[in-house]
């Protein structure tokens, strides 16, 4: 072959391959797996005699023939709906997971008798609860993330404050150090009956308790973060004229925030404990009011209802919380995973 022939045949390579098909992503089996099993838990709710008359079985079974459906829409369309593609691929396995254990639970409870009634109701049992019980559910949720708000953002911003003031005034930490350690590993739910008394209202001492709970871990890291501060970037930062107000806002602040938000990822689940037994113990509204009375009611598929709520809220509550710390603190993503 001629030397021209070579040259003509690299130019024109470039060309041919941007002529060629891209190849077609490989196709993820696992969503056809997952599919498969919702669709056999769905046979088996639809087809399997209950040992006796469940409402909503013949719906939940067909809910689970449509999310195989889905599935299996997902696993054809696979790489061209981008993040939703990625989940489906990561989460196939764990789909299948989930089918087999409501297919365990659906033949133990409604399809074999071994679990008694109506202590361990059957999936379709969850599912009457949300149909006849979501205007109930839904102000409980509203009144569950009022106080929980409230108190969080009331004791972070006081914990915020406390070990802001702490680590940076040796003189406020002189008082505020014992009262750290002597008060702040109190349970907030041992104070449940001094509240009971001096506030005017169980909505108002429920806000303190959660508040108490939010305060500590924030204050504590807080703390942790303003004292970890090299000096050595005040002394350049005073080498440069800097102001006592400017190393406190653009230094020790800056600094602190990343134990700030390991601190607000420790109050959230520390708030989340005590708002749910102040709930059950004296507020008479919210997810921890709803599930003392299914108890009390032995209503107990309106119990585990709820007990899936909190469940989902919660757990969307911290990880907004860490996709606000990953925009904030960018350098810092990934450091704490969740």
């Amino acid at each position: 072959m001629s030397t021209q022939s070579v040259i003509g045949a690299e130019r024109d390579a470039p060309g041919l391959a941007a002529a060629a098909p891209a190849a077609r992503p490989s196709l993820d089996p696992g969503l056809l797996y997952a599919a498969a099993g919702w669709l056999a838990a769905g046979t088996i709710t639809l087809f399997w005699p209950n040992t006796k008359e469940f409402a909503h079985t013949s719906d939940f079974g067909v809910g689970q023939w449509l999310f195989a459906a889905l599935l299996v829409v997902g696993y054809l369309f696979s790489g061209r709906l981008g993040a939703v593609s990625r989940w489906l691929a990561n989460n196939a396995l764990r789909l299948l997971a989930l089918a087999a254990l409501l297919t365990i639970w659906q033949l133990a409870s409604a399809k074999l008798g071994y679990w008694p009634q109506p202590y361990f109701p059957p999936p379709q049992g969850v599912l009457d609860a949300y149909v006849k019980d979501y205007p109930r559910l839904l102000d409980s949720i509203r009144a569950s993330l009022v106080l929980l708000v409230a108190g969080v953002a009331l004791g972070s911003f006081a914990g915020f404050l406390t070990g802001l003031s702490t680590g940076w005034s040796p003189k406020v930490g002189y008082w505020t150090i014992p009262v750290l350690r002597l008060f702040g590993p109190v349970p907030a739910t041992s104070l449940i009956p001094i509240v009971v008394f001096v506030f005017p209202s169980s909505f108002s001492g429920g806000i303190f308790l959660v508040a108490l709970a939010a305060w500590f871990p924030v204050a504590i890291l807080t703390w942790s973060g303003v004292s970890s501060v090299d000096n050595s970037y005040y002394d350049v930062a005073r080498t440069l004229g800097a102001r006592q107000r400017f190393l406190l806002l653009k230094i020790a602040v800056p600094a602190s925030l990343p134990h700030l938000f390991v601190g607000l990822f420790m109050a959230l689940g520390s708030a989340i404990s005590v708002l749910v037994v102040a709930e059950m113990m004296g507020v008479k509204a919210g997810l921890g009011y709803y599930l003392d009375w299914a108890q009390g009611w032995a209503a107990y598929g309106h119990l585990y209802g709820a007990l899936i709520i909190m469940s989902v809220l919660f757990s969307s509550l911290i990880t907004l919380l860490f996709r606000v710390r990953d925009r904030v603190l960018v350098g810092r993503k990934g450091e704490v995973q969740w």
